[in-house]
């Protein structure tokens, strides 16, 4: 009920749009099994309301483990704060596949340009069909419902600090169903948090 109220305030944004003068690549996941840690990453944008406005996160996942391996926030959809998470991310190694939408940040030169440069094959969703990425898409339903919805934040400084936390907590405290009741800095490593 809470959220079908949030929806009226806050109505769905379309935030993968497409430019019609990049290239699209094929996806690449329909039916893989995805079986080790840098296998497949993938990507997203979704906002996040504050108490005034709201603000954009990109995120860089590992399929596998769940486990999330940078992410940014900016107050535009401008191709910057997507380039840095990617870069961020490929500093702590590298897939052998990079999954996105299609939406105009994902499939400009210069996000596409350093995937290629590395020789990791590019995967796209399908339009409309947000299942082809369904374990962002559930990434976002946890840090909404456990961090942003109750915290309400006041300003970009607040949400990103919150943020800094809920990740640590999320790739290391928080267990998994699907990993089999692990965290995914377990599965990502292959160790438990207290080892490291």
């Amino acid at each position: 009920m809470r959220e079908m109220g949030l929806r009226a305030i806050y109505p769905k944004m379309s935030l993968s749009k497409r430019h019609p003068g990049h290239k699209i690549y094929p996806y690449l996941l329909r039916n893989k099994e995805i079986r080790r840690p840098n296998e497949v990453w993938a990507t997203d944008i979704t906002y996040l309301r504050l108490k005034r406005g709201f603000v954009y996160q990109t995120t860089i996942i590992d399929w596998y483990s769940r486990y999330v391996l940078s992410w940014r926030i900016s107050n535009t959809m401008e191709v910057t704060f997507c380039v840095e998470a990617l870069e961020a991310a490929l500093e702590k190694g590298s897939p052998e596949i990079f999954n996105s939408d299609q939406g105009s940040q994902f499939t400009s030169d210069e996000f596409t340009g350093i995937l290629l440069r590395k020789g990791i094959a590019i995967s796209m969703d399908g339009r409309g069909r947000a299942f082809d990425n369904i374990f962002t898409e559930c990434l976002w339903k946890s840090v909404k419902h456990e961090d942003i919805y109750i915290k309400e934040y006041e300003a970009c400084r607040d949400v990103r600090e919150g943020l800094e936390k809920y990740f640590i907590f999320y790739n290391n405290r928080r267990y998994h169903q699907s990993l089999e009741y692990r965290t995914p800095y377990e599965v990502h490593f292959g160790v438990s948090y207290e080892e490291k």
